[in-house]
């Protein structure tokens, strides 16, 4: 099921996309002709119901390119989301069908991203992330971020990784970060770092 959008402002998608605000709004202003965003009454910009069905179909695209760079070129996940990014836009509709039948129609991508259905629409999502999470429970590792290689590649040293059984020993004041023990093996992480891991019940 699709989930509504959250809206945003130019000045927060401008800081997000490093680019100037000019951009943004031109770009936003193209978007707004196409039907895909509308601005709401505090200013902000919301995606569209078409919107939301574009967004999942290159999000399909991208999670199905890196499940496949990773099952069978051997990538690792550190390195795929770039590399995925510059195919996404260059290969046909036809292509990724057939991409997602060789893969078996895989549910999620190797970060643990959903990854959408034809239409663009998301199944609902019971993870939570792991710093609402209450120490002392044990969790499933569901989905990490995949944009920061540097941290994928820690999470990886560390085996923070979907399916990955962990439980918060302590939660350090001040900022501290967690500590973690993560399939039977004590680490500690720190607040940016715990803030892009999402968790499930056992």
């Amino acid at each position: 099921m699709a989930r509504q959008s959250e809206a945003s402002r130019t000045s927060d998608l401008a800081k997000a996309l490093s680019v100037a605000a000019p951009s943004v709004t031109g770009m936003l202003t193209k978007m707004a002709g196409k039907g895909l965003i509308a601005r709401t009454d505090s200013r902000r910009y919301r995606l569209t119901v078409e919107g939301q069905r574009q967004a999942g179909r290159l999000l399909r695209r991208h999670r199905l390119i890196e499940t496949f760079l990773t099952r069978t070129l051997n990538y690792g996940w550190d390195e795929v989301h770039y590399e995925a990014h510059r195919l996404e836009h260059s290969v046909s509709e036809r292509f990724i069908e057939r991409l997602a039948k060789f893969l078996e129609y895989p549910e999620r991508d190797p970060h643990g991203a959903p990854i959408p259905h034809t239409d663009g629409s998301i199944a609902s999502d019971d993870s939570v992330l792991l710093l609402d999470w209450s120490a002392g429970v044990e969790a499933i590792v569901a989905q990490v971020g995949d944009e920061d290689d540097a941290l994928l590649a820690y999470y990886g040293r560390l085996g923070i990784r979907p399916g990955a059984r962990i439980r918060i020993v302590e939660k350090v004041p001040y900022e501290g970060g967690l500590v973690l023990e993560v399939n039977g093996q004590n680490c500690q992480i720190g607040l940016r770092a715990a803030g892009q891991v999402r968790v499930r019940e056992v």
